[in-house]
Formats: structure tokens, C-alpha cells, sequence
């Protein structure tokens, strides 16, 4: 049997609050982690995603009363990212009820953060968020992705898929690749990102950014997606998750519904 492919609502969290933009701008309330968290687990989340957006751009750590309190409402995993910077935040993550840490910008300025995780903790519990964008004009890759760090607001040149490929050699769980390009866009994945890492790497890959319709989560599936997640359809009630689960089943996708 098929491993069931996941379908995980994302919590952005801002100042205790759930918010959504557009290309990490122009954020608007999406409403309350907590009660969010509690109806989608209710209404058949695989996985929750909550991610603290300001953490690393204000230099501090993830608001932990926020992870634990929400930790308290789910009974699927939850991943909980922002601001990690050390194996001790990942303990104290773990502590207040995270599942798995998400790690961005702290593993970009020192790979061997993920090695020290996962030699703590295991493989399992350490997601490799990584926020990519095709190169704009002046920055050059192999593949024509970089990474990105800061919430999307700083350009590192660094390849995209060969980031993945080192940081699931050193020990990363999963990848969680966020679009910047398609971030609340809502015109579909980039598939063509999606597909490099893929193939690149053996460890299960995320899709993020660009959901807008249940077809989306069907096409990033099919490329080849472990799991597919989004915010702003799910938060402002344009899609339930049982709407996605439904077209990824009748497209003969497995799913657990």
C-alpha cells in the first residue's frame, strides 16, 4: 500500500496572531493559532505546520506559551518553526508540544546545526524549511532557484536544490520547500522546483506556496510531493481539507480520508 500522501493547514503566526499575505507582504488576520489549530485537526489535517514569520527577522526566539497552547488542542504532529537557532531551542520546542522543528536561517549560516539536531533527537524530528525563489536578475545558479532567508527578505545565491541535497546528507527529515514566488499567489505550486528537489533528494518533500485550488494540491502530488500544505485557502474558507483530500483521492492519489 502507498504511503498516504499528508495534507497539513499552516499556521503563520505574527504577534500571537495567524496571519497571510501575498509574497510575505501586505499580512492580514487570519484569525486565532489556537482555534485554528483545534478545527483542522477536527476536520482531518494530517499535520499541523506553525511557522513564528517574525521571529528570525526580529532576532528572537518562537513564542512558546502560543506552541503550547496549541500543542494542546491538535492530536496529529505539529511542526513548529522560527526562530530556531540551537539544539537547545529544539529541546525546549519539543517540550512545549512541538512534534518536529522547522529550522531556516540558523541552518543557512551553520549547516551543522542539522547534524547536532539529529544526532540529539533523530532524523525525524528536524524539517529543513527552505524558502526559494526562481534567481532575479544578477544572481545565478545550476538550477535557476536560490534560497532565500528572513522571511524572503534576504537573497543568499545559494542553489536551491543543492541546499536540499546537503542538508538531507546531514541529516534532515524532511524538506519543506516554500515557493516565495507563489506564496499566497494562489495559482498553483511551482511544479518545476518541486520536481528538482524530488528527484534530487530521498527524504520526503513538502510543497508549499501557491495553493488556490483543489486541482493545486493534485498537480503537486502527481510531481511528486510527500505532502502538500497551505494557509490562505484553508484560513479564509475557500477549501476544506476534506475537498482537497476528495480530489486527490478521486485522482487516485492515497490519502487518508
Amino acid at each position: 500500500m502507498s504511503v498516504a500522501i499528508r495534507v497539513i493547514p499552516c499556521l503563520d503566526v505574527d504577534g500571537g496572531r495567524v496571519v497571510k499575505g501575498v509574497n510575505f507582504d501586505n499580512l492580514r488576520d487570519a484569525g486565532d493559532p489556537v482555534e485554528l489549530a483545534g478545527r483542522y485537526g477536527k476536520e482531518g489535517a494530517d499535520e499541523i505546520t506553525f511557522l513564528d514569520v517574525s521571529a528570525s527577522v526580529e532576532g528572537r526566539a518562537t513564542m512558546l506559551e502560543v506552541v503550547a497552547a496549541t500543542a494542546e488542542q491538535v492530536f496529529v504532529p505539529l511542526t513548529v518553526g522560527g526562530g530556531v537557532r540551537s539544539v537547545d531551542d529544539v529541546a525546549r520546542l519539543l517540550a512545549h508540544g512541538a512534534d518536529k522543528v522547522g529550522v531556516n536561517t540558523a541552518a543557512i549560516a551553520d549547516p551543522e546545526l542539522i547534524a547536532r539536531v539529529t544526532d540529539r533527537f533523530g532524523d525525524q524530528v528536524l524539517v529543513l524549511s527552505v524558502d526559494a525563489r526562481r534567481c532575479p536578475q544578477g544572481v545565478h545558479t545550476d538550477s535557476g532557484f536560490e534560497v532565500t532567508t528572513h522571511g524572503g527578505r534576504k537573497s543568499t545565491g545559494i542553489d536551491a536544490i543543492e541546499w536540499a541535497v546537503r542538508a538531507a546528507s546531514l541529516g534532515a527529515g524532511e524538506i519543506l520547500l516554500n515557493s516565495m514566488d507563489a506564496d499566497g499567489v494562489q495559482e498553483g505550486f511551482d511544479i518545476d522546483m518541486l520536481a528538482q528537489v524530488r528527484r534530487a533528494v530521498n527524504v520526503p518533500v513538502i510543497a508549499s506556496g501557491g495553493a488556490g485550488s483543489a486541482q493545486h494540491f493534485v498537480e503537486a502530488a502527481q510531481a511528486g510531493a510527500d505532502a502538500v500544505l497551505a494557509a490562505s485557502v484553508f484560513h479564509f474558507g475557500s477549501l476544506s481539507i476534506g475537498e482537497v483530500k476528495s480530489a486527490m483521492a478521486q485522482a487516485g492519489l492515497p490519502v487518508r480520508l
